[in-house]
């Protein structure tokens, strides 16, 4: 069976794939959203994992889990409220949410997605 990495480094890959399933390295917002609010974080992350599941093979509607990292479990609502106009109806995922200290006090959020790819 072949495991194919995408967009890799010396640490990570972006992307791996294998046997039919696609698995995405935690992503955060766009640099430049930095200084936006939960749910404007939220909405650029899940802007960034929109162009990755594409690369990919797969889609929103494809996804079997979602781990979300919050810095403010008080906020989590303002998450929620963005990403569940993300989902589509009908494909929610698997999906866990916890709180988590961040290497840099201005990230916000973070997701982890494991999806199927597209047949």
């Amino acid at each position: 069976m072949t495991i194919e990495r995408q967009d890799m480094n010396t640490r990570m890959s972006k992307i791996v794939k294998h046997n039919g399933t696609v698995y995405l390295a935690g992503q955060l917002c766009k640099p430049e959203d930095e200084s936006l609010d939960l749910s404007g974080q939220t909405q650029s992350m899940l802007d960034k994992v929109d162009g990755l599941l594409i690369k990919a093979g797969s889609d929103r509607n494809h996804i079997l889990s979602a781990a979300i990292f919050v810095s403010d479990m008080s906020k989590v609502n303002d998450m929620n409220a963005v990403y569940d106009a993300w989902v589509p109806q009908g494909h929610c995922p698997v999906r866990y949410c916890v709180e988590a200290q961040f290497a840099r006090k201005e990230l916000l959020v973070e997701i982890s997605i494991v999806a199927a790819e597209i047949e």
